[in-house]
């Protein structure tokens, strides 16, 4: 169970979330980054840092999946 009080776990999971993101893309696992997708919700400047990194290494289907993601204003 998460301790929304403790923000150094907070910050450590984000971290942990964006590399697992960053690992997805960079390897082109759409089905896992799928599966990350369904559980984040980032702000538009970390949704726009994951389309650039998609578009740079050549998954267009997964530049449509991030880009039809959600995110926070």
């Amino acid at each position: 169970m998460t301790d929304y009080n403790d923000k150094s776990k907070l910050s450590s999971e984000s971290a942990s979330n964006m590399r697992a993101l960053e690992s997805a893309i960079f390897n082109g696992h759409e089905q896992r980054l799928k599966a990350l997708l369904t559980n984040l919700l980032f702000d538009e400047l970390q949704k726009r840092y994951l389309v650039n990194l998609a578009k740079q290494s050549g998954y267009p289907e997964i530049v449509k999946l991030l880009k039809g993601a959600p995110a926070t204003p």
